[in-house]
């Protein structure tokens, strides 16, 4: 019997948690991997005298760091023990750690500002997220563990979070730290838990209205990633009808990764877009979207557990947390196919911002672009005209060379 062999004293717990992984679409090889690296941090906890019942996130992750997998590999020991934990809660072997003052004072907080930016102020899901995680990155960095002093606060605490957040080696990307922060500090002082108005003390990212052009693809480019998307072996079912969505209906990642089953109505043709701000608009499917979702659900669909359409095709096939994999299926379809991506950092905007400055120069109007993109002003629509440039062509003025002359 090799050293592998042997029981460790989390055997017990593992026949039930494959179950339950298994009965999530986990694949048996993946199970299998699992219950190796399982039974390595098994050995680890009898190494250093620590019970099942006794673990906690924290010891997971600890201990987990120190049992390193290769490179390739995509389990982490760490988040995999994570797991295993909650699976052991669930049993009554293992038991929460008691929530602090500080952080139940922090959970009541952020819980209501939630509720706050949802219903109130009617952000998305996303947006609210972001503003969630930067209040609490927030509190954490100006009051650590201990309780809080919002009332305390000052203008000083504010400016020396954003020079924290910008201050890094890798370049900071994110461009609405400052919308952020401002509707969390503006909710604080909605409910009177600051004495001033922080969001007025919140910098502004300087940005001129128009003075970047839309970063697009030609037609061709288009296509040509397309092609390139549908014809992959592993996903590009999916992939396909993602990326096709946003190039033909001019729909947002955040939006393409909100579609529900229910928002196809396959006998009216239409499709329900949950838009910016709550805003639902229905869009007619075009013959080519249909057919690439139909394809979709017929061969790589495999949830069971979700009514959101595009799902990950790992186990347990939950919906994307944010749109980062349409960056990702860009990248790799740009550097399949040899087309130079507009932007050195790939966005999936790209597609949208293509179909509108096409659209222009085939001679659509800006209202009809404005319709199709669901822009709710038309100064957001002007910005493509700028690009038509045979249009602008024939109302150019002559250059006044003869008056010059005089």
């Amino acid at each position: 019997m090799t050293t592998s062999d042997h029981a460790t004293c989390l055997d017990a717990y593992l026949a039930s948690f494959e179950r339950s992984l298994a009965a999530r679409n986990y694949k048996p090889a993946t199970l299998e991997n699992y219950r190796h690296h399982l039974r390595r941090f098994g050995r680890l906890l009898e190494a250093e005298g620590i019970a099942p019942s006794e673990l906690t996130a924290d010891i997971c992750v600890e201990l987990g760091r120190r049992l390193p997998t290769s490179p390739k590999s995509q389990i982490r020991v760490p988040n995999l023990a994570k797991l295993f934990v909650e699976h052991l809660i669930e049993m009554g072997v293992a038991t929460r750690p008691p929530v602090t003052a500080a952080q139940a004072e922090r959970q009541e907080l952020l819980g209501s500002l939630e509720l706050y930016l949802l219903r109130q102020r009617g952000l998305s899901p996303r947006s609210v997220k972001h503003v969630l995680g930067f209040g609490a990155r927030f509190l954490a960095h100006r009051f650590g563990t201990e309780r809080l002093d919002l009332p305390g606060l000052t203008a000083r605490d504010v400016v020396a979070f954003m020079e924290h957040v910008i201050v890094r080696k890798t370049p900071y990307r994110d461009k609405t730290l400052s919308t952020h922060l401002r509707g969390f500090f503006q909710y604080l002082f909605a409910r009177g838990l600051t004495t001033a108005n922080l969001s007025l003390c919140v910098p502004s990212v300087r940005k001129p209205w128009g003075a970047r052009l839309p970063r697009y693809l030609s037609p061709d480019d288009v296509e040509a990633v397309l092609a390139s998307v549908a014809t992959n072996p592993r996903r590009g079912a999916r992939d396909y009808a993602m990326l096709l969505l946003m190039a033909r209906l001019g729909m947002r990642a955040p939006e393409v990764m909100a579609v529900q089953l229910d928002d196809i109505d396959w006998r009216a043709g239409e499709i329900l877009v949950r838009g910016k701000g709550q805003r639902h608009d229905r869009l007619p499917i075009p013959p080519d979207v249909g057919e690439a979702i139909s394809r979709y659900l017929r061969e790589e669909r495999t949830s069971t557990t979700t009514r959101t359409l595009f799902v990950s095709h790992r186990a347990p096939n939950r919906p994307f947390k944010d749109s980062q994999i349409i960056n990702s299926i860009l990248r790799e379809a740009f550097a399949a196919t040899g087309v130079k991506p507009p932007t050195p950092y790939v966005r999936s905007h790209v597609l949208r911002h293509s179909l509108a400055t096409n659209l222009v120069r085939s001679g659509a109007s800006l209202e009809e672009i404005g319709d199709l993109l669901r822009h709710r002003s038309r100064a957001t629509t002007m910005i493509y005209a700028k690009l038509d440039t045979d249009g602008l062509r024939s109302i150019v003025q002559p250059w006044p060379v003869a008056e010059a002359a005089q």
